[in-house]
């Protein structure tokens, strides 16, 4: 019988986090990860907001569309699969798909995303390569887990950093915790009751999982795994993360 993992605590909503921001590379990166935490906090009257820093013009490997074509699709899908958790404010960089790096530019977009909405929580994508499992290192995902990162800190809250921005009226922005996707987890959120609103969700991105039989199998079985380690009851799902605290 698997032991519970001591060093993972289950998320009770407190209400300290009363507005959260989840930046990621492509459409579909959100609903894969966290639609599920996304729902539960939304259900507890948090404000979420997107952050995509790419369209996903590169995604599809059959597509035959233009990728300006693909672009639109997977901006229009993304926006349906927010609504389905109860998200309806999202910011598309559009960054070309697959060419992301952690530049002074991108921190500087991601900084005035956060100094817009000035959230409690960021959730970002690990910047940290995982030798195991080489699919969930996609380079964007790199890329944009370290742009956040130094995203949060220091440049959305340090009034010297782009002072372009406090120029335009963004006022900087303390973060005071960020949780990170596909890392090894802290801490797992308890998505049992929404998972019929993180399939829907998924559901959304036709161009990307239409053809996918197995998914709901593989995303419960994942999230299983996640629950029973956490030392969940039988038959829970959770997702989980990384917690970072920047204050």
């Amino acid at each position: 019988m698997s032991k519970k993992n001591k060093a993972t605590r289950v998320y009770k909503h407190d209400g300290s986090i009363k507005r959260a921001l989840v930046v990621v590379a492509h459409p579909d990166d959100i609903d894969f990860g966290s639609a599920g935490t996304v729902a539960t906090l939304t259900k507890h009257g948090v404000d979420v907001a997107y952050c995509l820093v790419t369209s996903g013009d590169a995604g599809g490997d059959d597509s035959t569309h233009t990728k300006e074509e693909r672009s639109e699709i997977r901006e229009a899908e993304q926006t349906a699969a927010a609504k389905e958790v109860g998200v309806s404010s999202l910011a598309f960089l559009r960054w070309p798909d697959g060419q992301v790096e952690p530049r002074l530019l991108l921190r500087r977009e991601i900084a005035r995303v956060i100094r817009t909405h000035k959230p409690d929580l960021v959730i970002t994508q690990n910047p940290e390569r995982n030798w195991e499992r080489i699919y969930a290192s996609h380079p964007d995902h790199l890329a944009v887990g370290e742009a956040t990162l130094r995203a949060v800190y220091p440049d959305a809250r340090n009034p010297h950093a782009f002072p372009e921005l406090l120029r335009e009226g963004f006022e900087p922005h303390v973060v005071p915790e960020v949780w990170l996707t596909s890392a090894q987890p802290n801490m797992v959120v308890d998505i049992s009751k929404v998972f019929d609103r993180k399939m829907a969700a998924l559901k959304q991105h036709e161009s990307q999982v239409g053809n996918r039989k197995d998914l709901e199998k593989m995303l419960r079985r994942n999230a299983r795994l996640l629950a029973k380690a956490a030392g969940l009851g039988k038959a829970r799902l959770a997702e989980g993360y990384k917690v970072v605290t920047t204050k």
